[in-house]
């Protein structure tokens, strides 16, 4: 048997045997226990994060393409040239939308409030998945005799509207060529009108709070724009074609001029700080498992006090120091890995039964989901388990460098 064997051998025995004093016994099961609910609830807690970033990436995905491409600097393109005639008849590309996005006024009864104005070509349902966040009435744009709109459900509550309104909403854009009359203030203003056909939710202030969809014609002539003038053009890619694939060979054709982005990079501020927000908390938690580890020290320390007598027959039959701080070594990695080992079980336990049940409630009516959502992920276990078992190497580390030395002084 080689001195690692040997070594693994002894503290195998050392951890499961019976020890002269009880309270060893008692510390070593509370540092297993401590890592143990430290791991369960780190992998818990990430998991949160994970549920929550897919719950409103689903909510993002609703409203936004595969991919959207626009100018890096400027507003609008010609969305006509043989360019992009070239990626709209792309083998990839299942269907695509043209956009026109400005700002403009909203007027309906005695309120106003300004807004995004999102004007999109007749396929932009099937760019998107609008029709499934549908709050009330449906996706419609024109009608064959009047213009309708889609607005999002919380510019309906402040203009006071619902999809069952027959007074059509108006909509006032700046005259781009003309300055503003101070003294008639409507004639520097293109005025619109449509009427309201439904109410979408995406439960995101920046789209519900926003954002009103008309027509593609409707806003080329409220914004004085030609029929080839864009802000942007988004695509559905085909199923099981690879996207990121698709932007690579879009970029290409396009030049440095424009700007291909995906479903995250859409939405890479919020992402950003979700992903951040995610890993404090995982440092926050692991600086509380590493307070926990410590346990291992006060353990160790006593085993290694009542094992004076064991390491002085180990050193009477040539064992060396390397070899007896191996041994102790192991003991506190094998604690480790227990509680390790028992919290990952615990954990993903834990997160099944959420997952199934929705045992942890959330609270109050205001929520998309009535439970927390939690998202197991492979990498977030792999690397809560090298943590704890990182932490329990370094807490290790302490009384098998030192009071082993000491020990040898004493016996």
């Amino acid at each position: 048997m080689d001195n690692q064997k040997f070594a693994v051998w002894v503290a195998k025995r050392y951890l499961f045997s019976r020890k002269s004093h009880n309270a060893i016994n008692v510390i070593s099961g509370i540092s297993a226990a401590g890592v143990s609910i430290g791991t369960a609830a780190l992998i818990c807690v990430l998991s949160v994060f994970n549920g929550f970033g897919t719950l409103i990436q689903n909510m993002f995905s609703a409203f936004d393409p595969d991919l959207k491409i626009s100018l890096v600097e400027g507003k609008t393109f010609d969305a006509n040239s043989s360019r992009f005639q070239q990626i709209k008849k792309g083998k990839s590309v299942a269907s695509y939308a043209e956009v026109i996005e400005e700002t403009a006024l909203l007027s309906f009864n005695d309120r106003q409030m300004p807004a995004r104005i999102m004007g999109v070509s007749e396929s932009f349902n099937k760019v998107t998945k609008i029709d499934s966040i549908m709050y009330d009435g449906r996706f419609l744009l024109f009608d064959g005799a009047f213009e309708r709109t889609v607005i999002g459900i919380g510019v309906a509550n402040k203009l006071g509207m619902n999809a069952q309104m027959i007074t059509p909403l108006q909509i006032l854009a700046p005259k781009r060529t003309v300055r503003i009359n101070m003294v008639r203030p409507e004639n520097s203003f293109n005025p619109a009108s449509a009427y309201i056909s439904g109410v979408f939710v995406v439960n995101q202030p920046e789209y519900d709070d926003e954002y009103v969809l008309t027509s593609l014609n409707l806003a080329r002539e409220l914004f004085e724009y030609d029929q080839n003038t864009v802000s942007s053009l988004e695509l559905k890619i085909k199923p099981g074609v690879s996207v990121q694939k698709t932007k690579s060979e879009i970029r290409q054709i396009l030049g440095d001029n424009f700007k291909v982005l995906d479903k995250y990079e859409q939405q890479e501020d919020f992402f950003k700080i979700t992903k951040m927000e995610k890993w404090i908390t995982y440092l926050i938690l692991c600086f509380i498992l590493l307070i926990a580890t410590f346990n291992i020290i006060g353990s160790l320390s006593m085993l290694i006090l009542e094992k004076k007598d064991d390491i002085q027959i180990l050193r009477s039959l040539g064992a060396d120091e390397k070899l007896i701080k191996r041994i102790f070594l192991f003991e506190g990695w094998m604690i480790s890995l227990l509680g390790a080992s028992l919290g990952i079980a615990l954990g993903i336990v834990v997160i099944l039964i959420q997952q199934h049940f929705g045992i942890l409630k959330l609270g109050g009516d205001n929520y998309v989901v009535d439970a927390y959502p939690v998202v197991l992920l492979f990498s977030d276990v792999l690397i809560s388990f090298v943590s704890v078992l990182i932490m329990g190497f370094l807490a290790a580390l302490y009384p098998v460098k030192y009071i082993s030395v000491s020990n040898k002084d004493e016996v």
